[in-house]
């Protein structure tokens, strides 16, 4: 490596500590569950996307191990090719029938299957608008599409209309749409799809991963059918834990058929990892086609799709329903100690900080005392706004809730801040 390079590698990484800003890999070294060891320390772990606690449950052990004997480790290719096993078929079948649409196609992860999904579906001469706390996967989907980006307002129902508005002026005809294989100076190309009208993509979360909160979705449908727009909803920290049987929040408002592009994973609630989308068979086969995340990638390994298999068949269960309940009932326990109103409308609870060294400061404390909660900064949220992200799973007992609210009271005595939508204010909670 050439001196220079290195040189301005290590400055860069300088700049990035004195903002407070460095990131670390943590290296778990035990199972991933609500009481984990990283470098030695036993922490009680208030970080994991594992609402539901499947990610160390036997039989999604038992169902990737039984596959990886039967059908080894790799999958050896992409889908396209021969790496689409059918326990892949069987997944996708099931998740369709479970979000309550035609069809489902797997991808490698949520991040790829947004950033295939979102350039499959519109370009140049299109519009996107995001809401402004969608995921990066979103927002690096749209920009890579070439379509027109803007981002509304977080929640604004207003702003978003008023983009709509704005949108129409600037949608026209694309310009000739050529098969994937085919490019516009090729020799002898082939005949191009048809030309089409601009096309308008909303685009947000059902509940925001940062947040917690969840998006207005009956207001979002109205405007997407009032102004003919398409509706990408990101349900990735809805399933499994909001709607009946954790089918999401789209499910729970009772409007599945009128979201376009149901997009979720399987790597939180559902306890394995990958991600999907749910929406018509036509879709379906327009994203085989032309989702260069999914035509590019090697599949996943067939016992990674045999455990979000049963996973997501613990999720439909009467099992599944007793987790959830489990679930809510320690959001709402550590809501009722923290004195938090309104109440969590998931199993995400940020600590709003402000400053990205004084999150680091209070992540480090809590540590101190026991408990894994990561201090989440810029470029994951925007500046200045840094928290700790607290997320409940069903497997946290009620005595690992009580103590970390009062661990909280004790970390944050000297300080007035927010966990989600709610003031924690110390003047009025002293410590246990």
């Amino acid at each position: 490596m050439p001196d220079c390079f290195e040189s301005e590698l290590r400055q860069e990484l300088e700049e990035i500590q004195r903002q407070g800003l460095l990131r670390r890999v943590r290296e778990l070294q035990s199972p991933q569950d609500v009481r984990v060891q990283i470098d030695g320390a036993h922490l009680r772990n208030f970080s994991s996307n594992d609402y539901l606690g499947l990610a160390h449950h036997p039989d999604l052990r038992r169902a990737s191990a039984d596959t990886t004997h039967l059908a080894g480790v790799g999958a050896g290719a992409s889908r396209l090719v021969c790496g689409s096993h059918e326990r892949f078929q069987a997944l996708e079948i099931e998740l369709a029938a479970f979000k309550g649409t035609q069809a489902a196609l797997l991808f490698a992860n949520g991040y790829a299957t947004s950033l295939g999904v979102i350039p499959a579906l519109v370009g140049p001469g299109d519009v996107v608008l995001a809401d402004r706390l969608a995921h990066a996967s979103i927002i690096d989907g749209a920009r890579l599409s070439g379509a027109l980006l803007r981002r509304f307002r977080h929640n604004d129902i207003r702003h978003l209309e008023t983009l709509l508005l704005w949108a129409k002026t600037q949608t026209r005809t694309s310009k000739t749409v050529l098969p994937p294989s085919v490019s516009s100076t090729s020799p002898t190309p082939q005949e191009a799809l048809p030309r089409r009208a601009g096309r308008v993509l909303i685009a947000t979360e059902s509940v925001f991963s940062m947040d917690g909160d969840q998006a207005p979705l009956a207001e979002v449908v109205r405007l997407k059918e009032k102004h003919g727009a398409v509706l990408y909803l990101d349900e990735a920290h809805a399933l499994g834990v909001l709607g009946p049987q954790g089918r999401g929040l789209a499910a729970a408002m009772g409007c599945v058929d009128q979201v376009d592009v149901l997009m979720g994973t399987l790597g939180k609630a559902v306890g394995a990892s990958g991600g999907f989308v749910c929406g018509s068979q036509t879709l379906r086969e327009i994203l085989v086609n032309k989702a260069r995340s999914l035509i590019f990638s090697t599949a996943t390994p067939p016992s990674i799709a045999a455990a979000a298999l049963r996973g997501l068949q613990i999720l439909k269960s009467e099992l599944g329903d007793q987790l959830r309940d489990q679930l809510w009932n320690r959001i709402h326990h550590l809501a009722s100690l923290l004195n938090l109103h309104p109440p969590p409308q998931s199993a995400i609870l940020p600590l709003m900080i402000g400053g990205e060294e004084l999150a680091v400061d209070v992540s480090t404390q809590l540590r101190n005392a026991g408990f894994l909660v990561p201090a989440i900064r810029y470029p994951t949220v925007p500046r200045r706004q840094a928290r700790l992200r607290i997320t409940l799973c069903s497997q946290h007992s009620q005595s690992d809730i009580e103590a970390l609210a009062a661990a909280i009271k004790t970390v944050c005595s000297s300080e007035s801040f927010q966990i989600g939508q709610a003031t924690l204010l110390n003047s009025r909670m002293p410590p246990n």
